[in-house]
This record gives C-alpha cells, structure tokens and sequence, in this order.
C-alpha cells in the first residue's frame, strides 16, 4: 500500500476529480493549502495601491492506494495538472504501513 499526496491547482480539483473516479478512485481527502515558494504569489492592485499576494492557495489530494494502481493513479493526476511549472503540481509516494 502507497500514500499518494498530490498537490495541485484548485482549478484543476473536479477534472482530477472526474478522471479518478472513472479509473475506480472514489475514495480520497481534500484538503486547502495556502503556500509560499518560488510561484511568488502574484501582483494585486487594490483602490489604486500595488501589492503582493505571497501565499498561494493550493489543493492537497490523499489517497491510499495498492501498489499495482499507483502508477495509473499518478498518470492520471499528471496528465490533468500538470503544467511547465512544476510547482502547479507536486506528487509525493509515501509507504504505507497501517491504518486504524
């Protein structure tokens, strides 16, 4: 068993979504992130006043999934999130030993 932590763009969260399911992943947690990295946030003009957004907001996705559908289940994320900037999508494997 894998823990697959994938971390993407919300946007992107209801395709992925989708294209799980139709692979046979139902089962899976959401959660929000709000992070600071190299993306730099981005440029805002508020009431004429010029500032940066230094967090940007990302969606984690957790699965727990048996060894032999990892790879599709990466594939699958990859083909959907990813861009040429690989911080629009960060996938993590961890061993999974037990749950209670």
């Amino acid at each position: 068993m894998k823990l697959i932590e994938a971390i993407i763009k919300p946007k992107n969260l209801n395709e992925v979504k989708s294209a799980l399911q139709k692979i046979g992943i139902d089962e899976f947690m959401v959660s929000t992130l709000i992070c600071h990295g190299r993306q730099k946030g981005q440029v805002m003009i508020y009431r004429g006043a010029e500032y940066v957004a230094n967090f940007v907001e990302k969606v984690k996705l957790e699965i727990i999934a048996a060894d032999d559908t990892v790879g599709k289940i990466i594939e699958v994320i990859g083909s959907i999130a990813k861009t040429e900037r690989k911080e629009d999508c960060r996938i993590f494997i961890l061993s999974f030993v037990d749950a209670s």
